[in-house]
């Protein structure tokens, strides 16, 4: 349990508070964005979701500079991206921010690679991460800050930076799961 594992299983129980901003009515107020309102509850909730999330590249960043990768950490790391995401994409939907299918489509692609690994897992093969999935983490994350945000600041300017970041994720979700699929289908067709 190294250091880059422990700031993953830090990211892992910041999801529980996040849920509870999200879930729980509480009432802090809100900011008029022109035509938009933010409540301050999904700001602060916006506040946790980029700071967990950042400790993604904190991890990523430590164990690469001080060759800290373990097995471990490339199971926990993704585990991780998956559950917050899962979470915060179901709480948007909840609170009427995305549309439920287009959440569906993105959560069977985490589970479908899920999959893939626990099959590579079961062959003595760890897949890590690829650079698509990368950018499928980075484009998720720019989508949900931006709707929990309720577009700030291009609220102010009427420019649906949000909704385009969502269907921008949407597309290099759908994409990556592909890449991560035809790259690695030996392993689906040589398990046992």
């Amino acid at each position: 349990m190294n250091i880059p594992n422990r700031i993953t299983l830090s990211r892992i129980c910041l999801i529980p508070i996040f849920i509870i901003l999200l879930s729980v009515p509480f009432d802090w107020g809100e900011w008029q964005m022109g035509e938009a309102v933010l409540p301050a509850v999904d700001f602060a909730a916006a506040l946790l979701f980029i700071v967990a999330s950042t400790t993604d590249w904190i991890d990523g960043y430590y164990a690469r500079k001080y060759n800290l990768v373990t097995n471990l950490g490339k199971f926990l790391d993704p585990l991780a991206d998956k559950l917050l995401v899962s979470a915060a994409f179901i709480l948007l939907v909840e609170m009427d921010l995305a549309p439920a299918w287009l959440v569906i489509v993105i959560i069977s692609r985490e589970f479908a690679v899920t999959g893939l690994r626990l099959v590579a897992a079961g062959e003595g093969i760890v897949l890590a991460a690829s650079k698509m999935g990368k950018l499928k983490t980075v484009t998720q994350i720019v989508a949900i800050a931006a709707l929990l945000l309720h577009n700030f600041p291009f609220a102010y300017v009427n420019f649906p930076f949000d909704r385009i970041m969502l269907y921008v994720a949407l597309f290099i979700t759908v994409l990556s799961g592909y890449d991560y699929f035809a790259k690695n289908w030996n392993v689906m067709r040589d398990a046992k």
